[in-house]
């Protein structure tokens, strides 16, 4: 389950929330749309016995505003989906608005260039070690930092359907947490070892991570 399918299960998709360190919490609310003149919560209730059976949903719980709080089972399969389907309804953004240089931490044209760089390298180093593509394992992603990224994915759902989306900041945050991730939780063995199932997931990532900035940007360069 995915915020995306969420969405279409319930009219609109959820907005994750918290820093899905612990859980990857999405909340929605469906509920006060579809109660037409019936109790809110009564609604909500009904609304969360049919989430729970579910496949991917691992909990769903109800707030006192029927606000639904519904707990995804397996983050990763975000990654799975933009791979597999793009990010659909994300805009073109002028790369014009993120300047190339300074080449500094300061500059979000830098960030963003340096993030899709950087999964472009992973992508690469990882044919040179070897590490499979095939069998990827989304449950694997459960790194603090690995969720991170997942987290800033499952925005894009909401995102587009929303007044506000504000694509710039967004690219920049999620750029961000994608450095974080590359530097602290690596996508490819180091010391000589053979690649495992996390290094497979984690170049999933990776490329969901440069299919969304591409879908954002167009053209962006595969090295810095």
């Amino acid at each position: 389950m995915t915020p995306a399918r969420l969405g279409l299960l319930l009219g609109a998709p959820p907005a994750p929330q918290g820093s899905w360190e612990r859980e990857a919490l999405v909340v929605s609310a469906a509920a006060l749309g579809a109660a037409r003149g019936r109790p809110a919560g009564d609604v909500a209730e009904e609304i969360a016995r049919e989430l729970r059976g579910s496949e991917g949903v691992a909990e769903v719980r109800v707030r006192p505003n029927a606000f639904l709080e519904i707990v995804l089972g397996v983050p990763g399969e975000i990654a799975r989906e933009i791979v597999t389907a793009g990010s659909p309804g994300t805009p073109r953004v002028p790369l014009s608005g993120l300047p190339d240089f300074p080449r500094t931490w300061e500059n979000p044209g830098f960030v963003v260039r340096f993030a899709h760089a950087r999964a472009s390298a992973v992508l690469r180093w990882a044919r040179d070690l070897g590490v499979p593509w095939e069998g990827f394992r989304p449950e694997a992603l459960d790194d603090p930092c690995d969720r991170a990224v997942l987290r800033a994915l499952a925005e894009l759902p909401s995102r587009t359907a929303g007044r506000d989306p504000a694509w710039e900041a967004y690219a920049e945050r999620l750029a961000l947490v994608y450095h974080d991730a590359h530097e602290h939780a690596p996508a490819v063995p180091m010391g000589g070892r053979p690649p495992g199932e996390v290094h497979t997931a984690r170049i999933w990532l990776a490329r969901a991570v440069q299919v969304v900035l591409v879908d954002l940007y167009g053209e962006l360069p595969s090295r810095l």
